[in-house]
């Protein structure tokens, strides 16, 4: 959009997103207009050009004025904005922002929408500058052993916190460590996020106020993928903050991919085949590239690059085996029970299969060889249950000894 400045104003970033979605449903519409003027695999007459071209004027004012006002309601929400400068945030309203920087969050950064996240680390829900002074004003008490906690997918730093539970808080009073928390745009590219995470963390590890002897990551869903990229990226770099990493755990970690995110990849595909329906595919497209990420469990530039990400063209992910030197553990979710079938197992804690989450995969060069006794599988539990299941802390407790 033409009057895109840097702003802080969430009101004028939600008035952003409403014209750019009033432009692409404008775009939709004349699609769809011009595909029923215009049948498929029919000669068009001249009749049915003018129809066109009359309407591509009509279509042509809707998306001007929409922008027009969309300028000027930008600019009056700037002020309004400044009369709201004390109404302070909400839980809830975080919780939306991380759902739709997960679904659009790339959309958000290329247009500098002031709704987008920014990564960084945070402690107790507020941020934090990445010196010793301000970490020093964060952690009054610090130790050496930090336990980094990454979330996942359209989630947000604070939402590690369910039924009055925290993994990571309980972990660093339990053993003499510190919690920090990552909060990131989930809908950027994971090898994108992966790479910021790389630079942040040797940044956090430089400036903590005394040596760091252990880094414990603790990743659920996304996160784990985030990490295993910023990992990939460090090492290969060779960041001092890798050889910090003790320990990883992957909670609910889809390390081959989501099967939800395939199934809305073969819809997409699917409207595109059906002439009439062709113009509605691009509503699939929606889904950021993070989202995208998800179909196979990408994790490096190459990956996506050059590749429409759209298109199905099967599993053709660079191979990333588990890092070495460091114990990596694994926790998967079924939301059956143990007896239930192999088949219903298989699906996991229905975001996430069961085998994606255990890092199992049929081409034995893609395996990633968890050891045995570093997985634990947990029953009846769902997706977002992982974070505040006793199971799965009383499983952690074991591996942090």
């Amino acid at each position: 959009m033409p009057f895109k400045k840097p702003t802080d104003s969430a009101l004028q970033g939600i008035n952003r997103l409403i014209v750019d979605a009033t432009v692409e449903v404008t775009d939709l519409v004349e699609a769809m207009h011009r595909r029923i003027v215009h049948p498929p695999f029919l000669p068009s007459t001249p009749i049915q050009n003018l129809i066109t071209d009359i309407a591509g004027v009509a279509y042509k004012n809707i998306r001007w004025s929409t922008k027009f006002i969309g300028k000027g309601a930008d600019k009056a929400l700037g002020k309004l904005a400044s009369v709201m400068g004390n109404i302070k945030t909400t839980e809830e309203r975080e919780v939306m922002r991380a759902v739709l920087n997960g679904l659009i969050g790339d959309h958000l950064e290329k247009t500098d929408n002031p709704l987008k996240i920014d990564m960084q680390f945070k402690q107790g829900g507020k941020a934090f500058l990445l010196d010793s002074k301000s970490i020093q004003k964060a952690y009054p008490t610090v130790t050496g052993n930090l336990v980094v906690m990454l979330h996942g997918s359209c989630m947000n730093d604070m939402q590690w916190t369910q039924n009055e539970h925290n993994h990571g808080t309980a972990i660093a009073a339990e053993f003499d460590k510190t919690a920090v928390y990552l909060h990131y745009n989930s809908g950027r590219h994971i090898s994108t996020n992966g790479q910021t995470l790389n630079e942040l963390l040797e940044k956090l590890v430089s400036h903590w106020p005394v040596p760091v002897k252990e880094l414990v990551i603790i990743a659920h869903s996304m996160g784990g993928l985030v990490s295993r990229s910023a990992l990939h990226y460090g090492q290969s770099q060779k960041q001092p903050w890798t050889k910090k990493v003790k320990k990883i755990v992957f909670i609910g970690t889809p390390h081959h991919g989501a099967s939800l995110e395939k199934a809305g990849n073969y819809v997409e595909v699917l409207l595109k085949a059906i002439p009439y329906a062709k113009p509605f595919a691009r509503l699939a497209k929606i889904r950021g590239a993070g989202v995208t990420d998800l179909r196979y469990g990408n994790l490096l530039d190459e990956d996506w690059q050059d590749i429409d990400q759209h298109a199905i063209k099967g599993d053709q992910r660079t191979v990333v085996p588990l890092p070495k030197k460091i114990d990596c553990y694994c926790i998967a979710g079924v939301a059956g029970k143990a007896s239930a079938s192999t088949t219903k197992k298989s699906l996991g804690d229905h975001l996430v299969g069961l085998k994606s989450a255990l890092g199992q995969h049929k081409n034995p060069a893609k395996e990633l060889d968890f050891k045995e006794e570093n997985t634990f599988i947990v029953y009846q539990t769902n997706h977002v249950g992982l974070l505040g299941s006793p199971e799965v802390y009383a499983q952690l407790k074991k591996w942090m000894v």
